[in-house]
């Protein structure tokens, strides 16, 4: 069925979701979840069909900005529910016909048929979801399915993970981390939180560290250094230099694990007015790609996601504070 898969390439992607795995899930097999977040960033999904079960097809539809429809189908082959989806991909006509990628004014090779396995693991709380898709030519084709998926990617993470929780995005091949999440906190009380010594001290990093702000001169040139120390006593030092700072709006920084030297990033920091709520988006960008993964692999993700439920807790307990007062 289709061509073979032989020496075509395949796409691996990682995502995060700060939600229980049964709601990922949902996403994937119910319809009217799926309309919400299926297609690159700006295309809407006005179709989509599916009979889930394992023989059972689906069949759906994206329509670009420019209002043409590029229709998809595909075979469920494994179904194991909250933790695997396997299924065939191809190009479709709108009667679910499967139709070369040249239908829609794409280049050859790309095959009638693709495979698309995706695992949904239980994290605590959270989602670690792996997409494998295979059979994608090298090149621009894979480039374009990669941004598609990252900005399909996206819009899932807006709908199914509320606002005032941590969002992480990580695509694979790029040397960032981007990270957001709405707090119900005044900007300048939540940029307070950033750059005051005895503040920072009570929020950054695990619970399960003590923390230590060593220096924080938050402005342009200034240095910062933290050092976390667990129950045994060991110490964990990481420093860097302010670049820029527009105070309650921005602050650019480098940072650097002293035990790993060398490995610096440079992080920018927003800090966006919602109302009386603030945004923070936090980018990381690293050296190289390999570099972020790396941090990726040491517990950066955890470390970011509980130091950020800290902060909304040390925010939450000032807003009572407040009330109280």
């Amino acid at each position: 069925m289709g061509t073979t898969l032989k020496n075509k390439s395949e796409l691996l992607i990682t995502r995060i979701f700060d939600v229980p795995r049964e709601l990922v899930w949902k996403a994937w097999t119910e319809p009217e979840r799926i309309k919400k977040w299926w297609g690159p960033q700006y295309f809407t999904a006005p179709v989509i069909k599916n009979d889930l079960r394992v023989g059972g097809t689906y069949l759906s539809c994206m329509r670009g900005p420019d209002g043409k429809d590029y229709w998809s189908t595909g075979v469920y082959r494994e179904i194991v529910p909250n933790d695997k989806l396997v299924m065939t991909d191809s190009f479709a006509d709108e009667k679910g016909n499967v139709v070369p990628a040249s239908y829609y004014g794409m280049g050859e090779g790309f095959p009638l048929e693709l495979l698309v396995t995706v695992t949904f693991e239980a994290v605590g709380k959270r989602t670690k979801m792996i997409l494998r898709h295979e059979g994608i030519p090298e090149g621009q084709m894979k480039e374009l399915t990669l941004a598609g998926w990252s900005g399909s990617f996206d819009k899932l993470a807006a709908s199914i993970v509320p606002e005032d929780h941590t969002r992480i995005i990580a695509e694979p091949g790029k040397a960032e981390v981007i990270v957001t999440r709405v707090y119900d906190a005044p900007q300048k009380l939540v940029y307070k939180a950033y750059t005051e010594p005895d503040l920072v001290a009570t929020w950054w990093g695990s619970a399960k560290y003590t923390t230590k702000i060593d220096k924080l001169d938050a402005k342009k040139g200034g240095l910062w250094r933290f050092v976390a120390r667990d129950e045994a006593g060991k110490k964990y030092a990481f420093h860097g230099v302010y670049h820029d700072v527009v105070s309650p709006e921005r602050i650019v920084n480098t940072f650097e694990y002293e035990g790993i030297p060398g490995r610096v990033c440079l992080k920018t920091t927003l800090f966006d007015k919602i109302g009386g709520k603030t945004k923070i988006t936090s980018t990381s960008v690293f050296q190289s790609a390999a570099d972020r993964d790396e941090m990726l692999k040491a517990g950066m993700e955890d470390c970011v996601l509980e130091s950020w439920d800290r902060l909304a807790e040390y925010l939450e307990k000032q807003k009572i504070e407040k009330k109280a007062a």
